[in-house]
């Protein structure tokens, strides 16, 4: 798509990590995209005797860590499917430098500090492992008294008094004395940045504050893995987050990553250790079924090295929890034959997804919109064989086009949506499909699997081009790259010109498509501001006059918040046009269109229906939603205008998409991807980036993430296995 104004052309995608989704003009827009920033913590909110679902959700994500970590600290030998390092810190740093250098082999210090990995079972029945309980009632609120102690704390720095309460909510009961202790204990506290965080040392200690002191070190490696999260990664190689500290006036990188070893502050892995060198089993079983997992025995040639990472403990229990969870379902399903519901299919591909969940526990399926009709399918037959099976999207609106009975993965979380639980705690289920699958970041997706009673079976089905999770993890890409379960990639494509140029975007192809019925239509602009204005004329009349759908029903999507064309400065121009009015309530008023973002990495577009005492009420495709007062300035913002990460998993009548000049860098094939294909019926595309767009297609792909789920399941279950068990 150069600068014409013919239909049908590509754009570029961003990866998720350099999104301008995430770095915005100010720290508060990535906490709303991305899962944790200075607007959004990713703490439960509070302030509501009544619990929402974003409080349910995430109570019972803190109450499984908690489980988790107990079960864990109660091992006498190191977490076994993590490698985590034991013996003295100066021994580990000496190790770890060694294997990086390439002095020692990869194996080498991890067969003397750790305990091997175990084996995964042969047969798995009635594993000891936690339950993910009901939500908590309530969250109960941060005492007042040490709100006033931490206040105290943060003038005597010179810190904002406004951090009292997330400090104290933060660091709990004792976070005055932390702060004394180690001021840098401040840098936990999401938004707030280490110039702060020195600065306010500075004032505490006087002449005790230097750029060596071991508690700054500790403080900042946790802070740069915390950012690193915000981006994606689970964890980081050991020489980046070196290299970050020198970037950040530490004297001694080696010694700061040494002190944040020792004191449990990160904790360090090398997952792939026991695979290198040893040589894989060739040859295929004779008669496997055509869903069997593909083997790994075309792998030839020297072995990469295995990086040495460094993760924080929250996202290492995640996913070990998660790779345990899923082989756990891997091997205590219970194989069935369901070829007459498979005959009865609509299409080879539902047929196909039938008989694959009908023989194996964890189950991926790739497609874009049409072919979520092939889980629907799948649970529908699964349903008339007398099973307890359920659908669950990413969000409302991918619940509203699934159907009656779909539930969404936060409702089913919470216990609002679904079948419930049974008297184990674990979901009353034996099969669950869940679709928007590339929208599961690493906590949730630990959440819902550990939820899931043995022998049911998962089916994991999404569009692998689009952007990933906002929060940390690439679970669905993991899943596929570690092939260790049956992939059935649908065959069923999205239709007509949108499906097209979809399509093309996809394989990196940005292609002029025929839009017989204005389907798609490109508009160049010259520059931001002509940009916004011709967004503001299509929404407000040219898609309704020539393409029949109301400005309610057609979203506009664009790169990030700030700037002269991002979301701010969009939904300004939209609601002066469409619905002006003075912001009463907080900024807002009845009939504003708006995005709400319930927990972090999940946005619900909506409408302001009411303000009342306690907040305003807003309704979100059809579900009645009251924002807490409180909340209004951190979780909500108008809505006309919204990114592309806050847009994935959603999809409206007619779609906006605006590309200024300023945008080019965000571009990237997935980021196109995502945004082009939120339009059902059609697609505007204003047009300022020339050539950058069909460049960003053809050769940006999607930045990858450092995790660790994919070689954890690989040491669990063998390519191959899955099909097997």
């Amino acid at each position: 798509m150069s600068g014409g104004s013919g239909p049908g052309s590509s754009v570029t995608s961003e990866e998720d990590a350099a999104a301008p989704d995430r770095v915005s003009d100010d720290g508060a827009d990535a906490g709303t995209d991305g899962g944790a920033g200075a607007e959004s913590s990713g703490e439960e909110p509070g302030g509501g005797a009544e619990l929402t679902e974003a409080q349910a959700e995430l109570a019972a994500q803190r109450e499984l860590r908690s489980r988790i970590e107990q079960r864990k600290a109660e091992k006498s030998e190191p977490i076994a499917a993590g490698g985590k390092l034991s013996g003295t810190a100066a021994d580990l740093l000496a190790a770890v430098r060694a294997v990086e250098s390439g002095a020692k082999p990869s194996g080498t210090f991890f067969e003397a500090s750790a305990a091997p990995r175990k084996p995964a079972p042969t047969s798995v029945a009635a594993p000891d492992r936690p339950r993910v309980p009901a939500p908590e009632p309530a969250r109960q609120q941060v005492d007042p008294g040490t709100v006033s102690a931490v206040l105290e704390v943060l003038v005597s720095g010179g810190a904002p008094e406004g951090l009292a309460a997330r400090v104290a909510g933060v660091l709990g009961e004792q976070a005055a004395d932390a702060l004394r202790e180690d001021p840098w204990r401040l840098l936990a506290v999401p938004g707030v940045q280490p110039e702060q965080a020195d600065g306010f040392a500075r004032a505490l200690l006087g002449p005790e504050c230097r750029p060596d002191d071991g508690r700054r070190a500790a403080a900042l490696v946790g802070w740069l893995l915390e950012r690193a999260a915000l981006r994606g990664h689970t964890a980081l190689e050991s020489g980046a987050v070196r290299t970050a500290l020198a970037g950040r006036s530490v004297p001694d990188p080696d010694e700061a990553v040494q002190q944040a070893v020792a004191e449990g502050a990160v904790l360090v892995f090398q997952d792939g250790v026991d695979a290198v060198g040893e040589p894989e089993e060739a040859g295929e079983a004779e008669g496997a079924d055509e869903h069997e997992a593909p083997e790994a025995g075309e792998a030839a040639g020297p072995q990469e090295p295995v990086p040495v990472l460094l993760g924080l403990d929250r996202y290492a229990l995640a996913e070990e929890s998660l790779a345990d969870g899923l082989a756990r379902l891997v091997k205590t399903v219970q194989p069935a034959s369901w070829e007459d519901a498979a005959g009865a299919a609509g299409t080879p591909s539902a047929a196909e997804l039938i008989r694959a969940a009908a023989g194996h526990g964890l189950v991926a399926h790739t497609g874009g919109e049409a072919a979520r009709a092939e889980p629907a399918a799948l649970v529908e037959a699964a349903r008339g064989l007398g099973l307890r099976a359920v659908a669950a999207a990413h969000g409302e609106n991918g619940r509203r086009r699934l159907g009656t009975g779909a539930v969404t993965v936060q409702g089913l979380l919470s216990g609002t949506e679904g079948p419930g639980r049974d008297e184990d705690g674990t979901l009353a289920v034996d099969l669950l499909a869940v679709l928007d699958a590339p929208q599961l970041d690493v906590e949730t997706a630990a959440v819902l699997v550990e939820s899931l009673p043995d022998g049911c079976r998962l089916v994991l089905s999404g569009d692998p081009g689009v952007l990933w999770s906002a929060g940390a993890g690439r679970v669905f890409a993991d899943v596929l790259a570690a092939r260790v379960c049956p992939v059935v990639a649908s065959r069923t494509p999205d239709p007509g010109p949108l499906g097209e140029l979809v399509s093309g975007i996809g394989i990196g192809e940005l292609n002029r498509v025929e839009a017989p019925g204005r389907e798609v239509v490109i508009i160049p602009v010259r520059d931001a501001g002509e940009a916004v204005h011709r967004t503001v004329q299509l929404v407000a009349d040219s898609v309704p006059r020539a393409i029949g759908v109301p400005s309610a029903e057609t979203q506009v999507i664009t790169v990030g918040h700030g700037g002269s064309a991002g979301t701010r400065a969009l939904n300004a121009a939209l609601k002066e046009r469409l619905n002006p009015g003075p912001g009463r309530f907080g900024g807002f008023d009845p009939a504003d269109r708006v995005a709400y973002t319930a927990a972090p990495g999940r946005t619900l577009t909506g409408t302001v229906v009411s303000a009342e005492a306690e907040g305003l009420r807003i309704d979100c495709e059809g579900t009645a939603v009251l924002v807490p007062k409180e909340l209004v300035e951190s979780t909500l913002r108008h809505g006309w205008a919204i990114t592309a990460h806050q847009a994935a998993g959603m999809r409206w009548p007619a779609v906006v998409v605006v590309l200024p000049g300023d945008a080019a860098q965000g571009l990237s094939r997935p980021w196109v991807y995502t945004a082009f294909s939120r339009g059902e019926r059609h697609l505007s595309v204003v047009h300022g980036v020339e050539q950058v767009l069909p460049r960003a297609v053809a050769e940006i792909p999607s930045e990858d993430r450092t995790t660790r789920l994919r070689p954890l399941l690989e040491s669990l279950l063998a390519p191959g296995e899955a099909a097997d068990a």
